[in-house]
C-alpha cells in the first residue's frame, strides 16, 4: 500500500460515487469498445481497464488507489484482468467501480472449436483403415484410457437410505485430509468442494428435499474417498440428489472459481493490545471448514452499499505451551487477531460489530506449502505488526509435527512495548520448549527498553540471523506491512 493524500480514503471514494457525478464521462451512456478504442486510453489523466471484458475508466479511482498510482497504470489501455488477480482477486471490482462502467469489450468472432469424441474418433480410425478387431479393440483401450485420465481426479455417486443420504467423492489422492475439503450445506443448496493443488473438484446441487442443518463428513485419506452425510427432515425416498448448479460436477483453476462466502455469528471480542482485538466467529452449523497452515480468508461486510472485502489470517486462540500432541481443531470457530486502525474503514465497522452479528467468511486461499517447514532444520520467522499473525500456526505446526527442525526463532519488529502481541506468551513458550527463541526489536522505545531497537536492516538482520550448522537448511518466513516485506527480501 501507499499512503494516500487527505480526502482520499476508501468512505471519501464511496462517498463520491453515490454524489452522482459522471465518473465515465459519459453521461450515463454504456458503449462497446474495441480493442483499438480500449488502447488509446493509456495515460494517468485518461485511463481505461478491461477486467472480466469489461470497460472502466479508473481516471478518477487514482488518487484512491491504495496500492498506488502505477500499479493502475500497468494495465492502463489494456485487458488488466490477469495483473488483477495475481495481486487481489478478492476484491469486490465489480462494487467498487460500478459508477466508472463504461461497457463491454466488443468481441470478435471466433470459429466454433471442433469437439471430438475420442471414442468416435478411434473408432472411425480403425474402421477407415481396416483394421481387424484386435486393432478396434486396441482403439477401446486406447479410448478408456484417455477416459481414465479424465476421471482419475474426481468423481462423485450417492446413496441413500430411510434417514440419510451419502454423497461419497472420490478423489484418487492418497493424502486427503480435512483440511482439503470445504462443505456448505444451508437451506437446500449443498457445495461440497475438493481442494487439489491450484484446482479443485467442486459437487453444488439445490437438494431434491430438506434435511437438518447438521453434515458429517469422513475421509478415508489412504484411498481419498470423501463422505458428506446429510440427514433427511422427511422419511420420503429421493429421486434425485438435486438439481445442479452451473459449476457442479467441474474440476478447474481455484482462481477460475468465485469465492465462496458463508455468514459466521460473532461470539467473542476480546482485547489483546491497546488496539488490536481477538475475534472469535462461529462457522454455520452445516459448514465443515479448517484454515490450513499459511492461508488466509476473506471478510467480507457492506459499509454505505458498497461491498469491501480484506484479508486476515486465522490464528489459534492462543498458543499453546505444551507441545507434546498437536491441539484438536474444535471445527466450529476461526480467531482472528485485528488491529483496529482509527481511521480504517473496514477495521472501525468490525469493531462496531455486537456479540451474535454476523458477517462473511471466505473460503481460504493461499500458496503456503508446510513440506518447506517439513524439510528445514531451522525456522526463522520475521514478523512486523500484526504480520505476527501467520506466525501463529507456524509456530505451533512446527514445534508440534516437524520433529527434523533443531531451531525456531521469531524475530518480532514492532513500535512499542505496549504493541508486542502475546508478549508474555511467546516469552513463556521460549523458556518452555529449548528450540524456540523470541526477539523483540523496537523502533520507538522507551528510554527504558533495554532490548534491541531500530528497523528492519541488512546489519540487524545480520547480527540475528544465523544458521544452527554451518550446512543447515533454513526456511525464512516474513509478514507485515509492504515496505517492512520489501526491505527484509532485500
Amino acid at each position: 500500500q501507499v499512503p494516500l493524500k487527505p480526502g482520499r480514503s476508501l468512505m471519501d471514494w464511496i462517498r463520491l460515487t453515490k454524489s452522482g457525478k459522471d465518473l465515465t464521462g459519459l453521461k450515463g451512456r454504456l458503449i462497446e469498445v474495441t480493442e483499438d478504442e480500449l488502447s488509446k486510453h493509456n495515460k494517468k489523466e485518461d485511463c481505461w481497464i478491461c477486467i472480466r471484458g469489461f470497460v472502466y475508466n479508473v481516471t478518477p479511482y487514482m488518487e484512491y488507489h491504495p496500492g498506488g498510482e502505477d500499479e493502475l497504470m500497468k494495465a492502463a489501455g489494456a485487458d488488466g484482468t490477469d495483473l488483477f488477480d495475481q495481486v487481489h482477486r478478492w476484491v469486490n471490482y465489480e462494487s467498487m467501480l460500478k459508477e466508472c462502467l463504461v461497457g463491454r469489450m466488443a468481441v470478435k468472432p471466433i470459429a466454433a472449436p471442433k469437439v471430438i469424441c475420442l471414442a468416435c474418433k478411434f473408432i472411425k480410425e480403425a474402421l477407415l483403415e481396416g483394421l481387424g478387431l484386435n486393432m478396434f479393440l486396441h482403439a477401446q483401450r486406447k479410448y478408456v484410457f484417455f477416459s481414465l485420465l479424465y476421471f482419475m481426479f474426481y468423481s462423485y455417486d450417492w446413496f441413500q437410505t430411510d434417514s440419510l443420504v451419502t454423497i461419497v467423492i472420490y478423489t484418487k489422492q492418497k493424502d486427503m485430509n480435512a483440511e482439503l475439503v470445504i462443505v456448505d450445506c444451508q437451506d437446500k443448496r449443498l457445495r461440497g468442494e475438493i481442494i487439489m493443488d491450484d484446482h479443485s473438484y467442486l459437487v453444488e446441487v439445490d437438494l431434491d428435499h430438506a434435511v437438518s442443518e447438521d453434515v458429517a463428513v469422513n475421509i478415508a485419506e489412504k484411498v481419498g474417498k470423501v463422505e458428506i452425510i446429510l440427514s433427511k427432515k422427511d422419511t420420503i425416498h429421493w429421486k434425485m440428489l438435486g438439481q445442479p448448479w452451473e459449476g457442479h460436477n467441474t474440476f478447474i483453476k481455484r482462481t477460475d472459481r468465485g469465492l465462496f462466502y458463508r455468514k459466521c455469528k460473532l461470539v467473542s471480542k476480546t482485547e489483546v493490545t491497546h488496539d488490536t482485538k481477538l475475534f472469535c466467529l462461529m462457522l454455520p452449523k452445516g459448514t465443515h471448514l479448517r484454515v490450513p497452515t499459511g492461508q488466509h480468508v476473506y471478510l467480507k461486510q457492506i459499509i454505505a452499499g458498497t461491498e469491501v472485502v480484506k484479508p486476515y489470517t486465522p490464528v489459534l486462540p492462543f498458543l499453546p505451551l505444551d507441545f507434546q500432541e498437536a491441539p484438536r481443531h474444535d471445527g466450529v470457530h476461526i480467531h482472528l487477531m485485528i488491529k483496529i486502525y482509527s481511521r480504517g474503514l473496514f477495521t472501525q465497522a468490525l469493531d462496531h460489530l455486537q456479540i451474535g452479528d454476523y458477517i462473511f467468511v471466505s473460503n481460504p486461499e493461499g500458496n503456503f506449502k508446510k513440506k518447506q517447514v517439513q524439510t528445514s532444520e531451522d525456522l526463522l520467522l520475521l514478523a512486523g505488526g500484526t504480520g505476527f499473525t501467520p506466525m501463529v500456526k507456524l509456530l505451533n505446526f512446527a514445534l508440534t509435527e516437524v520433529s527434523c527442525l533443531r531451531t525456531v526463532k521469531l524475530i518480532f519488529f514492532n513500535k512499542t512495548e505496549d504493541d508486542i502481541l502475546w508478549r508474555n506468551q511467546l516469552e513463556q513458550l521460549a523458556l518452555k520448549d529449548e528450540r524456540f527463541e523470541v526477539q523483540f526489536i523496537l523502533s520507538q522505545p522507551t528510554k527504558d527498553w533495554v532490548g534491541k531497537q531500530g528497523k528492519i536492516s541488512s546489519s540487524l538482520l545480520s547480527e540475528l540471523v544465523k544458521r544452527s550448522r554451518r550446512d543447515s537448511k533454513v526456511l525464512i518466513c516474513m509478514c507485515g506491512p509492504a515496505p517492512f516485506t520489501e526491505q527484509g527480501v532485500q
